[in-house]
């Protein structure tokens, strides 16, 4: 993938400024504190100013039972100013490594984006490692789409227009996972999911690479020393996470089949070492004839568009972002 790796030319002089390599020694509880009181305000900042007007939505905040407690989740609600009117029903998992972040992160953003699509949208607060270790924020994660679907008509949310998961890094690995489990379970039947959003998301683990895929996983050694997320950073957060790496809840491609998922919206990123697996993903969910999209970012690393949301690709990431999610439901599940 050659093509993907050559550095953007507005990402080089970002990238002079930055550390190339990752903390190891660090503990989660103190980088979930930086992310909270450094990056999320920063990504807050970002958004604010595109916000629409606060009449054109609402924000509730509940909390769902879940194994061993309760977790939150904000839900965004248009309003069309039609009091009877209900939406596509979105259920997001935020990013973060499996460890980092919560419904805050990505609150603006989730904001702007229930206006621009007219569709209810459900932050999920899942339980973060290594306090909480895999599968708990799966299972969170999980237990938040079904509650989702289950209460509905009480959200203004309508999954007959439309039910989509969708996140980013480690949230589009939920969400991933979430469509195969959705897919062999009865609850589902009736209320089947109809789109997934994966952005950046890790499907497979290096350690459990097939053989047979081998010679075209070369980003994991390729970008191994990248900006932003590296092979350190990501053996950092897989140690803490605690999954097997070769069990499919943790890399999603190593599911027997792939057959009857709901079309998928792809992002990937060139100088990412998930970048390989992401691709193989969207192929292997294509030749299952599952319909895909897939965007590609040439020579900008993982989540460049938090580090660098000023250059053009940024931009084109967060267009396509929406536009990916208008894909996903103007399929003809979606009515």
């Amino acid at each position: 993938m050659a093509e993907y790796a050559t550095p953007d030319p507005e990402w080089v002089p970002i990238a002079a400024t930055l550390p190339p390599q990752f903390d190891r020694n660090i503990e989660p509880a103190v980088l979930q504190e930086e992310w909270i009181t450094v990056t999320q305000p920063f990504l807050a900042q970002v958004n604010k100013p595109l916000l629409p007007d606060d009449s054109k939505y609402r924000v509730e905040d509940h909390q769902v039972p879940v194994e061993g407690g309760e977790i939150p989740v904000r839900v965004v609600i248009p309003n069309s100013g039609d009091a009877a009117a209900t939406y596509p029903l979105i259920v997001w998992m935020h990013g973060g490594g499996w460890a980092l972040g919560d419904i805050h992160q990505d609150d603006f953003l989730l904001r702007i984006l229930s206006f621009e699509l007219q569709a209810t949208i459900v932050n999920v607060g899942y339980r973060p490692a290594p306090q909480y270790p895999f599968p708990t924020g799966l299972n969170d994660s999980y237990a938040a789409v079904k509650w989702a679907a289950s209460n509905a008509d009480k959200l203004s949310a309508s999954v007959s227009k439309g039910f989509i998961v969708g996140g980013q890094s480690a949230g589009g690995n939920f969400s991933a996972v979430i469509a195969h489990r959705a897919h062999a379970d009865p609850f589902f039947q009736d209320k089947p999911l109809t789109g997934q959003h994966l952005s950046v998301p890790a499907t497979l683990r290096y350690e459990a690479y097939p053989e047979k895929y081998k010679s075209e996983l070369r980003s994991w050694e390729d970008n191994k020393d990248a900006h932003v997320l590296n092979a350190e950073s990501m053996r950092y957060f897989f140690k803490h996470y605690q999954a097997p790496a070769d069990d499919p809840e943790m890399s999603p491609a190593l599911y027997p089949s792939h057959a009857g998922l709901p079309p998928a919206h792809f992002q990937v990123c060139g100088l990412d070492p998930l970048r390989d697996e992401g691709l193989l993903y969207e192929r292997l969910l294509r030749e299952a004839d599952t319909p895909t999209r897939l965007d590609v970012y040439p020579g900008v690393p993982h989540a460049f568009q938090i580090a660098a949301p000023q250059i053009a690709l940024a931009s084109k990431f967060r267009n396509d972002t929406f536009s990916g999610f208008r894909w996903l439901l103007a399929g003809d599940h979606c009515v």
